[in-house]
Order: C-alpha cells, then sequence, then structure tokens
C-alpha cells in the first residue's frame, strides 16, 4: 500500500516513525482497524488549511453541527487559519483511507498545562467505521506522551457516538450540561 495514495495536493510525506520538525511525537502511522479500512494517519503540517478544508467539505450540515456545535455552513478564512494551526500547544492528526485521495478525518487537541481539548469529525461516509475512534485514541497516545492527563471537549447533547468514543478511548470523569452541549472532563493518565 502506498502512502502516496493517501496524499493530495502536494502533502509531505512521513516515512513511519519520522519526526515532523522537532517534535517527535508528530510521525505518521499505518492503523489496521478490526472491522474498518486500513488508514494512514498523519501529522497535519502548520498552515496546511487545504487539508483541514478537504475535511469540512466532507461534512454534512448535520456533522458539521456536531462538531461545531451550531449551525456552520462554511468557515471564514480567519476561522480556516486558526484550525491549521500546529505548534507546542496544538496538535492535530489527519486520516486517509486506502483508495481516498482526499482527508476523510480530522483530530484536533489544544493543551493548557497538563489538560488539553480535544475535537474531532470524520467524513459522513466514512462514519461508524472505526476512523473516529481509531483517530482520536491516536491523539490521546500522543497527549500522554506529551505529559497531557486529562482531556476536556464540548459535545453536542444529541450527538451520543461522540460521548460514547470518548468514553472508550478515556476515563470519563465529568459529565455536564452547558446549554445545548455536554462539557465531557476525563482522564488520560
Amino acid at each position: 500500500m502506498a502512502q502516496d495514495a493517501y496524499l493530495a495536493g502536494g502533502a509531505e510525506v512521513f516515512e513511519l516513525g519520522e519526526c515532523n520538525g522537532d517534535n517527535p511525537l508528530m510521525h505518521t502511522r499505518v492503523l489496521t482497524l478490526e472491522h474498518g479500512p486500513t488508514l494512514l494517519v498523519r501529522p497535519l503540517r502548520h498552515g496546511d488549511v487545504s487539508t483541514v478544508l478537504g475535511v469540512f467539505q466532507r461534512l454534512s450540515e448535520q456533522s458539521r453541527r456536531a462538531r461545531f456545535n451550531g449551525p456552520k455552513p462554511c468557515l471564514r478564512e480567519d476561522e480556516l487559519e486558526q484550525l491549521a494551526v500546529v505548534d507546542g500547544t496544538h496538535h492535530v492528526l489527519v486520516a486517509y483511507v486506502e483508495g481516498d485521495a482526499e482527508p476523510v478525518g480530522i483530530a484536533q487537541l489544544v493543551r493548557n498545562g497538563s489538560s488539553a481539548e480535544i475535537a474531532f469529525a470524520v467524513a459522513d461516509e466514512y462514519q461508524l467505521r472505526g476512523i473516529g475512534s481509531a483517530l482520536t485514541a491516536e491523539l490521546v497516545i500522543d497527549a500522554r506522551a506529551a505529559g497531557i492527563t486529562e482531556i476536556t471537549a464540548l459535545v453536542s447533547a444529541d450527538n451520543p457516538v461522540a460521548v460514547a468514543l470518548l468514553r472508550r478511548i478515556a476515563s470519563v470523569l465529568d459529565i455536564r450540561h452547558s446549554g445545548p452541549e455536554l462539557s465531557i472532563r476525563a482522564a488520560i493518565a
């Protein structure tokens, strides 16, 4: 399986285990899902707005509402740029499926000390195949390796799939209603 079959738009290709810049956590991985497709998971390059937009464009109105906790017909340029930030506090992983050159999922974290807020989205046609779970689990592995011990997520109250995903990959400590959303706090250490 060739890695470049997964990558579109001149995205940088890393060998397995190769580091991206100075961050040893930023490496490309191939995941074989038990009941799903083989995934190539790679770090987002800082400023790679085309990949972020590629995932966003594959989300239905309902998926966009679930990811952004409200209507989101489009991303403004400043929002797109913010979602493409990768630095010492922002870590982003992107998933590709064999035979599809476009990204199918994205998982992001923003660190605040030993805690990090996470968010994730998977293209509608690939949902419920284990991709979101695998991608988010990889993000949590990276978070643990970086010394993060707790994650938080703001999830739409009508998104039980996201809540179940978080329960599978972390030890949920607290779920609170925050308007129409659920604020979830979970231990990962």
